[in-house]
């Protein structure tokens, strides 16, 4: 889906923040119809991850209990929200084609849930991530 809503570098809104508004609503509205089937996915597949004890499931958000924060991944756009603030983290998925794809996903053709997924790890262990623009954010 082709949407400056998708896109991480405009959460300030783009030029003159214009678009802000749009951007927030986008990023965490309500889910839509292939969201709310993720979710339910979701529910099913937190038992089976390392993190589990770390996540649960509220409504619109997979939260993501840290050392530092908990986060709030958006089963809809994957964006994340640090708590007790709600303060905007940026984590952008690899897209490296040559790095092997770890596991199975059971909803082939979601490439969100993947997304989701892997966004999740790096917080459940907050005090462990070493890349300074992930950093410099917490």
């Amino acid at each position: 889906m082709a949407s400056v809503g998708n896109d991480p570098t405009w959460q300030d809104g783009g030029p003159g923040g214009r678009f802000r508004e749009y951007w927030t609503s986008y990023g965490f509205a309500e889910l839509h119809q292939s969201a709310q089937t993720r979710h339910a996915l979701v529910q099913r597949l937190i038992p089976r991850l390392a993190i589990a004890d770390r996540c649960t499931l509220e409504g619109r958000f997979l939260h993501v209990r840290g050392e530092r924060h908990t986060y709030k991944i958006h089963l809809g756009s994957s964006n994340i929200l640090m708590t007790p603030d709600d303060r905007y983290l940026c984590i952008v998925p690899g897209s490296d084609p040559s790095v092997p794809q770890a596991g199975y996903l059971p909803y082939e053709g979601d490439r969100m849930l993947a997304v989701i997924l892997s966004k999740a790890m790096p917080p459940a262990k907050d005090t462990e991530i070493t890349d300074p623009t992930i950093l410099s954010q917490l």
